[in-house]
């Protein structure tokens, strides 16, 4: 198990200095009001794991407007073989943001996955069953990132060779035709890569699938079971065929698609166009023609699933960031919610700006309370 004990924060969004220290494993409630730097804790938090973080923002606009050194944010993180300092933060010279694991720099931010992985809830997400397939085709990517850190290699990957066949296709519109065998080297490569982000999509869809099913009856009572599908043309043909075959179907495509693709961008077929299809089970309706209030408890129930197969198959619940997840559930659904959060045994960040929310977790949680980019800490039951 893993969890933050301590985070600090330098020129992050609003704080010029931020520390949240003992913290606690279990669950941790921040409470003030809106404005006052509650889900810019949280993103720090969310950035101590490989990826652009909870708003999926640039490195440039996480530094505070005043501030006159580059933002960074420090932890100590309890890990089975100890303590573990993680640390991450903007470089000017390069654009990026560096990682250090105790001191020494990381090669990629995807060596964070050896120590701690977040998953995130947050108010934008609510929209996720009645956006567009983009939407929630990030959302399962993120998922499975969480759980197979080489995924987000092989999105790069592909977005990388689809990047450059695009660019071939439309210099060839003005220069003449492009290079044959460099396009079909690109071509394999997308078909390659491609086949491996369907099949990991497939699989992990069905792992999850298994922990969305073993929901008691008392969970699904508030939380429904979903059926989780991938749908996209890559994926129905991994199931009628082996993947060599897949792999080729999808290279003629894409060498028959060169025209079409030239004209409108991307590639007519691949990976970039599917989508993650989810159906209330106990009513046999799609999601997106459920009610809010049903779209809210599936989508929290697919995140309940997702801490019990990290926590079983990996040994580590994620470190869960939810913001503002409660506001709108009803007293019995926050209730059994907390309760399952508790269950998972691992680090849980909530958010919001009523206490009396949070009440019948007053002497579970430990509570800080944030007022003007301010952390006041509270220990554990003094919640006001």
């Amino acid at each position: 198990m893993s969890y933050l004990t301590q985070l600090t924060l330098h020129n992050f969004r609003c704080y010029a200095q931020g520390r949240l220290d003992n913290v606690q494993n279990g669950l941790v409630v921040l409470c003030g009001p809106n404005g006052a730097g509650k889900t810019n804790i949280l993103e720090a938090v969310s950035m101590l794991s490989p990826g652009r973080g909870l708003r999926g923002a640039s490195v440039q606009t996480m530094q505070r407007q005043d501030g006159q050194t580059p933002w960074a944010i420090f932890s100590e993180v309890a890990t089975r073989g100890g303590a573990v300092k993680l640390g991450t933060g903007f470089e000017p010279a390069t654009g990026r943001r560096i990682v250090r694991i105790n001191g020494v720099d990381a090669k990629s931010q995807k060596a964070l996955s050896d120590y701690l992985s977040c998953l995130w809830l947050t108010p934008q997400m609510d929209r996720l069953f009645i956006d567009g397939p983009a939407t929630r085709r990030k959302f399962l990517d993120r998922l499975i990132f969480t759980y197979d850190a080489g995924h987000a290699g092989r999105l790069t990957r592909y977005e990388n060779a689809m990047r450059q066949r695009s660019k071939l296709l439309q210099e060839g519109k003005e220069k003449g035709t492009p290079d044959p065998a460099w396009l079909e080297g690109l071509e394999t490569q997308m078909a390659q890569t491609g086949v491996a982000i369907c099949a990991a999509r497939l699989d992990f869809v069905q792992k999850l699938q298994t922990y969305c099913d073993q929901a008691d009856a008392g969970e699904e009572q508030f939380f429904p079971k979903a059926q989780l599908r991938v749908q996209g043309t890559a994926e129905e043909l991994l199931q009628k065929s082996p993947a060599i075959e897949v792999e080729q179907m999808l290279s003629y495509q894409l060498e028959q698609s060169r025209g079409q693709d030239a004209l409108k961008g991307g590639a007519a077929t691949g990976p970039h166009k599917s989508d993650l299809a989810v159906t209330y089970v106990a009513r046999g309706m799609a999601a997106d023609q459920c009610s809010t209030g049903e779209q809210k408890a599936l989508l929290i129930g697919i995140i309940l699933a997702h801490g019990r197969m990290m926590a079983a198959e990996k040994g580590m619940a994620p470190i869960m960031l939810l913001d503002e997840v409660v506001a709108h559930l009803d007293q019995n659904r926050r209730a059994a919610l907390f309760e399952l959060l508790i269950a998972l045994g691992g680090q849980v960040w909530m958010s919001g700006t009523d206490p009396v929310l949070f009440e019948e977790i007053k002497t579970r949680a430990q509570f800080f309370y944030i007022e003007q980019a301010q952390i006041l800490s509270a220990a554990r039951g003094q919640a006001a």
